[in-house]
């Protein structure tokens, strides 16, 4: 059997070497989402002949993510069945992309069944769109930083700093508030599992390597959002939080974070504003800013 374990901070530069080494672009390889929201799903980490292995709990029950570093990874792939079957569960493969499944496919030929994941494909915007808002699609969010100038003329962006994370905090527990009178008790959940993501993130900000941004207006924080590298070329924008009745919030926080990120790695090429958990009102934001590219993820079964 496999030795599991919940991540922990010491673990985040051997986990960062091989998440370097797979240099995928889905969210679920970035050592904040596997140390953040390891409460939320249980996901507990381990290194196998030199890989990642991650294991979860999550809507579809236990599982696993394709290994993250660099070689042979049957042997691998092979080690993980043979840890579901020794704790008598189902073999489930999470988060694959395409490519992966073509790996898959050749190494194991009609061995596994394979299903699309629609509410968990990740959403890639080219960063310089995002921090020029540029062309007729996106007129629509340059109107609404519009309003926002006009509406705030007080408002002011900075970096977040050690000494600004509890204003943020506080934001976070009042945005909270007013979602649960907006959404009513059917989101509690979700919105309670993110907010100790970012809680726990907060706490660890420094440490995960984060980088981030907010704004207020008359000196209160309204809009905050942060970060971390993914790969190579993505940086993934993590959490982001805006009082909603403030028009081009949104919009705002997500152009001047874009254009922060955009100075500080001139290497990134596009920004992973993650998946949309099937939520109706997110999918539709997310496709509001037309993404560039998706990350498509696939589930796989033992036939």
């Amino acid at each position: 059997m496999i030795h599991f374990q919940l991540p922990r901070l010491s673990d985040k530069p051997w986990v960062d070497d091989l998440l370097r080494q797979a240099n995928y672009r889905g969210c679920e390889y970035n050592f904040t989402n596997l140390y953040a929201w390891s409460p939320a799903y249980d996901q507990r980490i381990a290194r196998v002949d030199g890989f990642l292995v991650t294991h979860l709990c999550g809507s579809l029950g236990c599982s696993y993510i394709y290994p993250a570093g660099q070689g042979d990874v049957a042997p691998v792939i092979r080690a993980m069945e043979r840890d579901a079957a020794e704790r008598d569960k189902p073999f489930r493969m999470v988060c694959l992309t395409p490519r992966q499944v073509e790996e898959m496919e050749a190494l194991f030929p009609g061995e596994f069944h394979f299903e699309a994941d629609r509410d968990g494909f990740d959403y890639l915007y080219e960063i310089d769109r995002l921090a020029d808002l540029t062309g007729k699609k996106l007129h629509a969010k340059r109107n609404h930083i519009n309003r926002f100038m006009e509406n705030n003329p007080s408002w002011t962006y900075e970096e977040i700093t050690p000494e600004t994370l509890p204003a943020c905090l506080e934001m976070d527990k009042e945005w909270y508030r007013r979602s649960m009178v907006r959404e009513g008790l059917a989101e509690e959940r979700d919105l309670g599992d993110e907010g100790r993501a970012l809680r726990l993130a907060m706490e660890h900000y420094h440490e995960l390597g984060l980088e981030g941004g907010l704004i207020r207006v008359y000196g209160e924080v309204v809009a905050f959002t942060m970060g971390d590298m993914l790969c190579a070329d993505t940086f993934d924008v993590h959490f982001e939080k805006a009082y909603g009745e403030l028009q081009g919030a949104y919009a705002m926080i997500n152009r001047e974070f874009a254009r922060q990120v955009r100075v500080r790695h001139p290497e990134i090429k596009y920004l992973n504003r993650e998946d949309d958990m099937g939520v109706e009102g997110l999918r539709k934001a997310k496709g509001s800013y037309y993404p560039d590219l998706m990350v498509e993820k696939y589930f796989a079964t033992k036939e």
